[in-house]
């Protein structure tokens, strides 16, 4: 069977491959895109989309509790899970359809089936009607990641799930363990805690979503206490007992076990890239711990062979996927991009109350030798969040002493997933402290607590 020839073969149609396929094709190049599974990879399907809509349920289902502050009447507040999942997976539908409609009109020619390296520029892909074989002078992997599986603790979809299961639960968990503390733990804690779950949230680190501000994370932490979490901090689950309809779990904090019984336990410890069965070390890209050594521009080191979005390394965040995708595919088409700086890479948890951050924490910045001033304000400081009914957050902004330099902002609370944008806007524009200070910000809105902070930092707050 003859090759198809293409300029560019991306494996993978997550928001790494999709978009690196539709950019290469803007820019003339004959693209080919494979995915063994959905258009749109977990991202669209099973992670960040579906996540959100099923956290928006939950929000809208603890304000009409809250009905009565706000001067109104909701009775017998109640809902379905079903329909609350069958809404989540409609939006993912809906999302990945797009996907397919964006390759067609973007000339992008998709195939469905399982992609293999097999020689310089040569890919084979297995599909439903045999095997092809494609060639290209550039190769673009994006083939993700999945679940990290801890021995003795692996999913059954019963008892103990990942976070496929818990996006499309067998039923509503009475009694429930979340094992890992980070984005995708602390949203599934929240959704269901949200819904009359009780639950208990594990940590191995020092502090709840650990990759946070030091502050930030004090201030979840309270806000999920408050909601009637349990948090463990500096604790390990050691094993789990499997019995029918329930779970002993062995939990040891600071030396010592503890058994506690739960009905459902959600393991959410991390990712392992998609390395396996691609041809990636046969043709030379070197592994490290299932992920792609790549530079600053996701080079293998292989000539004509990249690697974007997670199988690349941290942040594993789809947005960073994206860009270096984008990056990826005008290098190809022979253009000069800048490569993707993580640092400048905002990272969100869309819990209540959602988390944002980008740059540095207090911690780091002083670690890298920084002589740092450090700026705060309180949503309860803020005409906007008090009017929502949402007082509870802070906004954090970390500033260069010497040079004025915003080298991290960090927030909890209300839209703050939103609001982050603003300062990743600031550092791409390489701001300053003067020019955020000379910026005039709406009356009322949240983004207002962003000018005080930053007037904080050099004791200048208006409203604190």
């Amino acid at each position: 069977m003859a090759a198809k020839n293409f300029d560019m073969i991306v494996i993978g149609a997550g928001p790494g491959g999709y978009v690196a396929a539709i950019r290469g094709a803007q820019l003339g190049l004959n693209v080919a895109c494979v995915e063994r599974e959905h258009l749109g990879g977990i991202c669209l399907n099973w992670g960040c989309i579906p996540t959100k809509a099923l956290l928006r349920s939950s929000e809208v289902f603890h304000l009409m509790h809250r009905a009565k502050e706000f001067g109104l009447k909701a009775d017998g507040i109640s809902y379905d899970l079903n329909a609350v999942v069958q809404r989540s997976r409609g939006v993912a539908k809906q999302l990945s359809g797009g996907i397919g409609h964006l390759f067609k009109k973007n000339k992008v020619t998709s195939i469905m089936g399982e992609a293999k390296l097999t020689g310089k520029g040569k890919v084979t892909v297995k599909t439903d009607k045999g095997t092809e074989e494609l060639t290209a002078k550039a190769i673009v992997v994006a083939t993700g990641a999945r679940a990290r599986e801890l021995p003795g603790l692996e999913a059954d979809g019963d008892l103990v799930w990942t976070y496929k299961h818990a996006l499309n639960p067998p039923r509503m968990p009475k009694k429930l363990l979340v094992i890992g503390s980070g984005a995708i733990g602390i949203e599934f804690a929240s959704f269901y805690n949200t819904l009359g779950a009780d639950t208990t949230v594990v940590e191995v680190m020092d502090r709840v979503l650990p990759v946070e501000d030091a502050d930030i994370s004090a201030f979840a932490k309270k806000q999920f206490q408050k909601q009637g979490m349990k948090i463990m901090e500096k604790s390990m689950v050691k094993q789990l007992d499997r019995a029918k309809g329930k779970v002993t779990a062995h939990i040891e904090t600071g030396g010592k076990v503890e058994k506690h019984e739960f009905d459902t336990v959600i393991s959410a410890v991390g990712i392992v890239g998609n390395v396996e069965g691609l041809g990636l070390e046969e043709q030379g890209v070197k592994i490290d711990r299932t992920h792609v050594t790549v530079d600053e521009y996701c080079r293998t080191g292989v000539e004509g062979v990249y690697a974007i979005g997670d199988i690349a390394g941290a942040p594993w965040l789809a947005h960073k996927a994206s860009h270096e995708g984008v990056m990826v595919a005008e290098m190809v088409a022979g253009k000069h991009p800048h490569p993707v700086r993580p640092e400048s890479i905002a990272g969100c948890t869309y819990c209540h109350p959602q988390v944002a951050s980008v740059g540095l924490t207090e911690a780091k910045a002083k670690e890298q030798g920084y002589k740092i001033k450090v700026g705060r304000f309180p949503f309860i400081g803020n005409g906007k969040a008090i009017a929502l009914g949402e007082p509870e957050g802070m906004v954090k902004t970390i500033f260069d002493e010497k040079t004025g330099e915003l080298l991290g902002a960090h927030m909890v609370g209300a839209e703050v997933t939103e609001l982050i944008q603003g300062y990743v806007v600031g550092r791409q524009l390489e701001t300053t402290e003067e020019d955020l200070m000379n910026t005039v910000f709406p009356h009322p809105t949240l983004s207002e607590m962003m000018h005080e902070s930053v007037l904080d930092a050099y004791g200048r707050a208006l409203h604190f």
